[in-house]
């Protein structure tokens, strides 16, 4: 990968990052989405919300796809689209990401106990299946599990309630 995908990567999931801050202020799990056309434009952005709207889909993946499948000329199917998310998508969100079509998938952490882009299953790359997302693993990987890590210490030491 060159070193200009390798700058935007960091500078996207910098984007996810500030949607996981606000996750983590509001008393969610701190997770972010951010999804980027193929000319580089931001066009959905999105965090956790499972608490604030008792919503057990209300993923920061599934949100942000749900944005920018409406606001995009081409509908539903997100080709050419990248997501940037700051943990590794669970089966729920990579099922979405196959059916959306987005093209890749960027991700900071992974998830070793419910993820479904490398950890656990692969859903987002299988060959079985009818559309792939090519994904890239680890960026930002330090900052983003950082985050998980202090949010998680916090409920432990019943500073949080979730």
């Amino acid at each position: 990968m060159d070193v200009l995908a390798v700058d935007s990567d960091r500078l996207f999931m910098k984007c996810a990052l500030q949607e996981a801050q606000m996750a983590l202020r509001a008393g969610e799990v701190p997770v972010g989405a951010v999804i980027v056309d193929s000319n580089g434009q931001i066009v959905a952005a999105a965090r956790n919300e499972k608490e604030t709207l008792r919503d057990p889909t209300a993923h920061a993946e599934l949100t942000a796809i749900r944005i920018a499948a409406v606001t995009s000329a081409s509908g539903w199917r997100l080709h050419g689209m990248t997501l940037y998310v700051t943990k590794e998508p669970c089966v729920m969100c990579a099922g979405a990401i196959v059916n959306s079509r987005l093209s890749r998938v960027v991700y900071g952490c992974a998830d070793v106990k419910g993820g479904a882009a490398g950890s656990i299953f692969s859903l987002c790359d299988d060959e079985r299946l009818n559309h792939r997302a090519d994904v890239t693993r680890g960026v930002l990987e330090v900052e983003c599990a950082g985050l998980l890590r202090e949010f998680f210490a916090d409920l432990r030491r019943g500073c949080r309630a979730v």
